[in-house]
């Protein structure tokens, strides 16, 4: 059997226990060990199963993963994020569908200051829902931006996806960070535009909500401000240079605990939360990142990277078209698949085939990134789906993915956008030199 062939195998292998429920973390590990014994024996096999998860856990890289939760936890301790949804409120609440719009500005803001899609959706949500339940909105449209809201924390940044992606595939994070930043606020203004647009044609959607005076409009933006301080502190420091993007997230911790000791909200408890939740999502992520170490040993001694990369160079195909093919798997894997399992598994894979054709790594980490997003939303797994399920117990499952379906074509529209104008991700990195 030839190399290549193996490698197939085992990815084969690896896709059934996935759809039998084994983790995919453990799914790696135990499909990259034995695929590794095939090649080089049992003896060479053991070692790298004993070296990798220390490797891996010990690299200082990895270490703005757990300080970028830790901030996002402390952030949602101090308060800072309910501040700042009702000061968006008081601006764009009186429009039709305002609370909507409210919705994915708060969730953008969030995004912010966390790397998570699933803690941005759950935060904003357990705000945003009961209100706009409250000015009775059509469920469709309520839980609908409250998902697709929730993806814009794995855009823009600090995201968890181009950390990992940055690490996989050894791109510069603070570049994909800056790179996010342009397509997370084009999209989110083509979300609201799409809420715009949706209660325009039927009012009844999302009913206006009461008027706020201009005194009340600046006097609620000043509780805002603890978003901002951070966003511009850590990206700030990222973009001038001052910090590299792990140094960013210590700062960006310390900055989310100065506010919650100024805002009172250090409690014994709160503090207990924060970690357990930081350190249960580390726990995670580590295990996906140890999981793919090994498994691309194994993907390494197959040859099957190379090989599709060197198939896809002989192809007489331009390359939008290859793309165009990659956009389509991806589509299909986030139908079964969570977002950071599909940049583990695909990545080692697809990442080389990218550079043969010629794709800019910041760029395509941000196309990636963003069809992740769509990933967060698609049935029948549609992770934020799920999470905002739990926010509003009440909503059937069905009712949530129709809500969902005008955000998925607006999602697909930005998608188009940053192919054909690449210069809306590479604008901001190159400025870094």
């Amino acid at each position: 059997m030839s190399p290549e062939l193996v490698g197939v195998l085992g990815l084969v292998i690896l896709f059934i226990l996935l759809f039998i429920n084994v983790p995919i973390g453990l799914a790696m590990i135990l499909i990259g060990f034995l695929g590794y014994c095939y090649f080089a024996g049992f003896g060479a096999a053991v070692p790298i199963l004993g070296i990798s998860p220390f490797t891996t856990a010990k690299t200082y890289t990895f270490c703005v993963i757990p300080l970028f939760m830790l901030m996002g936890e402390f952030a949602v301790n101090s308060g800072i994020t309910t501040n700042m949804y009702y000061t968006l409120n008081k601006w764009l609440g009186h429009l039709p569908g305002g609370l909507a719009m409210v919705t994915i500005g708060a969730c953008a803001g969030f995004a912010a200051i966390c790397g998570s899609s699933i803690a941005t959706a759950v935060t904003v949500g357990k705000i945003a829902f009961p209100e706009m339940k409250r000015y009775k909105y059509d469920d469709k449209l309520a839980t609908g931006a409250i998902a697709v809201g929730g993806t814009l924390g794995i855009l823009i940044p600090p995201s968890m996806n181009f950390i990992v992606y940055g690490i996989i595939c050894e791109v510069s994070i603070g570049k994909l960070f800056m790179a996010g930043i342009l397509p997370g606020i084009m999209l989110t203004i083509l979300l609201i535009v799409t809420i715009y647009i949706l209660t325009k044609k039927n009012p009844s959607f999302g009913p206006p909500g009461p008027k706020s005076t201009w005194s009340e409009k600046f006097k609620s933006t000043t509780h805002a401000w603890g978003i901002l301080v951070l966003f511009v502190a850590v990206m700030g420091g990222i973009w001038t240079g001052i910090f590299t993007p792990t140094e960013a997230a210590g700062v960006g911790a310390f900055l989310a605990f100065i506010f919650v000791l100024i805002y009172k909200k250090c409690t014994k408890q709160s503090m207990i939360d924060s970690f357990k939740n930081t350190i249960k999502t580390t726990g995670m992520i580590f295990l996906l990142l140890i999981g793919a170490t090994i498994f691309n040993y194994f993907m390494a001694v197959s040859k099957l990277p190379l090989a599709l990369s060197n198939f896809v160079s002989g192809l007489a195909m331009p390359p939008m078209v290859i793309l165009a093919v990659i956009i389509l798997i991806y589509l299909i894997l986030g139908c079964v698949m969570d977002t950071l399992s599909m940049l583990m598994l695909t990545l080692p894979i697809i990442f080389p085939v990218t550079q043969i054709l010629g794709f800019d790594g910041v760029w395509f980490g941000v196309i990636i990134t963003l069809l992740t997003e769509v990933a967060l939303i698609t049935p029948p797994i549609g992770v934020n789906v799920f999470i905002i399920k739990g926010v509003a117990p009440e909503v059937p499952i069905k009712t949530v993915f129709v809500g969902i379906f005008p955000f998925f074509i607006t999602m697909m529209v930005a998608l188009v956008i940053l192919i054909i104008f690449p210069e809306i991700v590479l604008f901001l990195p190159n400025l870094m030199g």
